[in-house]
């Protein structure tokens, strides 16, 4: 792949999770701390959390792509409490991210390590990654239902 098609390729990612994080917007905006951070079941994640892991797997993703050191702490995802504002915050950090690092022709076809994964080309990642977020995105809208419907 030359540069003009990874600058495409790049461009259309960015497009897409420019996107995806528009809808987590639209989740959180308007919600309160105590719908955020319910759970509906003691082991099942609140949408604070799916918020917080769906942009923190995504922001690791895309430093691996690009080779770049990340200081993610997964674990802490699972742990979050956070109001809208927090969220939306994080949203707005991830349109930055995905901004500064456009992905280039090397960061597509190269095999990039992520830390407990192996090696894998950007482009595989970038799909994964995208596939991940939406799924969590899902929950985010079952869990925001699941709520209104309690009685």
């Amino acid at each position: 792949m030359d540069e003009a098609g990874a600058r495409e390729v790049g461009e259309a990612f960015q497009q897409l999770f420019h996107e995806l994080h528009e809808k987590f917007r639209a989740q959180v905006r308007g919600l309160d701390h105590g719908t955020l951070n319910w759970r509906p079941l003691p082991k099942a994640n609140s949408i604070a959390v799916l918020v917080a892991h769906s942009l923190g797997s995504e922001r690791e993703m895309i430093r691996a792509v690009r080779s770049l050191p990340s200081d993610r702490d997964r674990d802490s995802e699972f742990r979050v409490e956070a109001d809208a504002a927090e969220l939306l915050a994080l949203a707005d950090q991830a349109d930055r991210e995905v901004d500064e690092h456009l992905v280039t022709a090397e960061d597509l076809i190269q095999d990039r390590p992520r830390k407990d994964h192996d090696p894998k080309p950007g482009l595989i990642w970038l799909i994964s990654n995208y596939g991940h977020a939406r799924e969590h995105l899902a929950q985010v809208e079952l869990t925001k239902q699941l709520y209104d419907s309690r009685t």
